[in-house]
């Protein structure tokens, strides 16, 4: 559901609740209706991965990441593949799922009969997890670090709406349906809505 469908099921209940009280008038304040009537900024994709690339809310991965990774692929894709957080591979390229996991990923794909240009491709984190101590290799997001980017991927489902959104793996479900300790083993191949 977009903000703007939340805000007005939140404005048809509350006017719903005010008639089951009696009530016939609702006193709206004029400078508040004015509001109402403004041109909606124009969105895009691209407004949103600038507001994206310029994020500094994970100080700690903002110092370590090379740059923000933040999806590719068909903007009115009907399927959208969310991971869990970029590795070396995509830091280094700024595009998700390129390393050995993206490779499967457009095998897969292939024998769909999809290609990657028909799908949307995203993580749940937009910059990779630093490694402090370690000179290779990847580890899994915080709870915290996917709470605070939650924010991005919930505003590309928002602007992509897709039908099917595919979690690719125990963390991406975990960061998508906000659980910790997922069961995957219950939650394969199952639907959710």
């Amino acid at each position: 559901m977009t903000a703007y469908h939340q805000l007005l099921e939140a404005t048809v209940n509350f006017l719903e609740g005010e008639r089951a009280h009696g009530r016939r008038h609702v006193n709206v304040d004029p400078a508040k209706l004015s509001v109402l009537f403004r041109p909606l900024p124009k969105r895009s994709m691209a407004n949103l991965r600038a507001q994206a690339l310029a994020c500094t809310r994970c100080e700690h991965l903002v110092t370590s990441r090379k740059q923000v990774v933040f999806g590719v692929g068909n903007e009115a894709a009907d399927i959208l593949f969310v991971g869990e957080a970029p590795g070396a591979d995509e830091d280094a390229q700024g595009e998700p799922f390129v390393g050995a996991a993206g490779q499967l990923l457009t095998k897969i794909l292939k024998g769909m009969g999809l290609a990657r240009e028909d799908v949307y491709i995203t993580n749940i984190l937009k910059c990779r997890p630093d490694t402090p101590n370690q000179r290779t290799g990847n580890r899994a997001p915080t709870a915290d670090e996917m709470t605070t980017c939650s924010d991005w991927l919930h505003r590309q489902i928002d602007f992509i709406q897709p039908k099917v959104i595919v979690a690719l793996g125990k963390v991406a479900v975990g960061g998508l349906l906000e659980m910790e300790n997922v069961p995957i083993t219950k939650f394969r191949g199952t639907w959710k809505t």
